[in-house]
């Protein structure tokens, strides 16, 4: 089973109110991240919170009280929650909206080829989602610190990483302050 695991427990200090609850087009940014990982081949979704009670149909809710601590806390929480039966996740951030259903299929099918480790790659460059089979699942956690999730892992280990070129179904863009989000709803 593949899972998905967004993380969506910060408290946008640079946005002022945690992003996980922003609306773009009607919908709030935790349910399009979960939408796209299911919409994406991952059978199950779970989602990390910390700063704002999340409820978000179709996916388990993950508490992160650690959640000041930055983005790593929240990957540890996420991946010690993983179903036995996982054998990949994708992990996803819930502040990049146009991260696409596609960009998690591509790693998915990545994965199915063989992929131990399949990176979102846009102008050449490893961005997110990421997958990791479940046999890297305990060093991932590990090498998590701080706002630096998988980054350290995933540079001590270049060569169990698959690039997965994204550019032309997704962005990397993220949206961290009011004038982020102000020209993603202009473009949008």
């Amino acid at each position: 089973m593949i899972v998905g695991l967004l993380l969506a427990a910060g408290g946008g200090r640079r946005m002022g109110r945690p992003k996980a609850l922003i609306e773009v087009g009607g919908e709030r940014l935790v349910d399009r991240g979960v939408r796209t990982l299911r919409d994406g081949g991952c059978a199950k979704v779970l989602v990390v919170t910390g700063a704002a009670e999340v409820d978000v149909p179709g996916a388990e809710i993950v508490r992160n009280d650690a959640w000041q601590t930055g983005m790593g806390s929240s990957l540890k929480a996420g991946l010690a929650a993983l179903p036995d039966e996982c054998e990949a996740v994708v992990v996803a951030l819930v502040d990049q909206p146009d991260v696409t259903a596609e960009a998690v299929r591509r790693l998915v099918a990545a994965h199915a080829r063989g992929a131990e480790i399949a990176v979102a790659t846009y102008a050449g460059e490893p961005r997110n989602p990421v997958l990791f089979a479940r046999e890297h699942v305990r060093d991932v956690a590990a090498s998590a610190r701080g706002d630096r999730g998988a980054r350290a892992f995933l540079r001590a280990r270049p060569e169990l990483v698959t690039p997965v070129a994204c550019d032309d179904v997704a962005s990397p863009a993220d949206l961290d302050t009011p004038a982020d989000l102000a020209a993603y709803r202009r473009r949008a």
